[in-house]
């Protein structure tokens, strides 16, 4: 096991961008505490790929999604820095090339739930989320009946707008998604791949 050095107080947002890539883990930054966390394993990104790949068919040109990017929640002292499974933002900040994202661009955040992360995602998350503004946040839980819950916010605080399995009809900023909950942790249909 490998002992790493880091600052004896909260890191800034200078320090999270100066950290060493690390695909081993996942990283977050809370109040300017680092959030170390396991990879997804297989069955979650199965359906973070097929989950984006439903979105991105159906997202009017001026959005775009992307998986598991940064986003700037807090940029003063202490910041915070979430890395949600999936998010929806501006086909320009995509265009850009943004290397972080700021709640200002985007209108979705999805997070699917794992071990480890679900109170987080619940109620940590939810509230960060609301505070700043982003329009519509999914969770996602893979238990089965695979289900996802909508919500959308109206003034300061998030409204639960919908509990879905099997095939859900989404409302996205004026659009209707067509989401198949049950296509993201099931077999590729025979004939897909052979």
């Amino acid at each position: 096991m490998n002992l790493v050095t880091w600052p004896d107080r909260l890191l800034t947002l200078d320090d999270w961008i100066a950290l060493p890539e690390d695909n081993s883990h996942r990283l977050e930054l809370a109040e300017g505490v680092l959030v170390v966390s396991p990879r997804p394993v297989s069955k979650h990104q199965r359906a973070v790929l097929r989950l984006g790949a439903q979105l991105e068919t159906q997202l009017p040109s001026t959005l775009g999604v992307l998986p598991e990017v940064e986003l700037i929640v807090e940029p003063g002292t202490p910041p915070t820095v979430r890395v949600p499974d999936l998010l929806v933002g501006t086909d320009a900040g995509i265009e850009a090339n943004l290397p972080r994202w700021v709640p200002g661009d985007v209108c979705l955040v999805v997070e699917i739930l794992s071990d480890g992360t679900r109170r987080t995602d619940r109620v940590t998350k939810f509230a960060e989320y609301a505070e700043v503004g982003i329009e519509y946040y999914w969770l996602v839980d893979l238990d089965e009946p695979v289900s996802l819950t909508a919500f959308h916010l109206i003034g300061e605080h998030y409204e639960n707008v919908g509990e879905h399995t099997d095939i859900a009809a989404l409302e996205l900023s004026g659009e209707i998604l067509t989401i198949d909950l049950p296509a993201l942790t099931g077999g590729r249909p025979a004939g897909q791949g052979d």
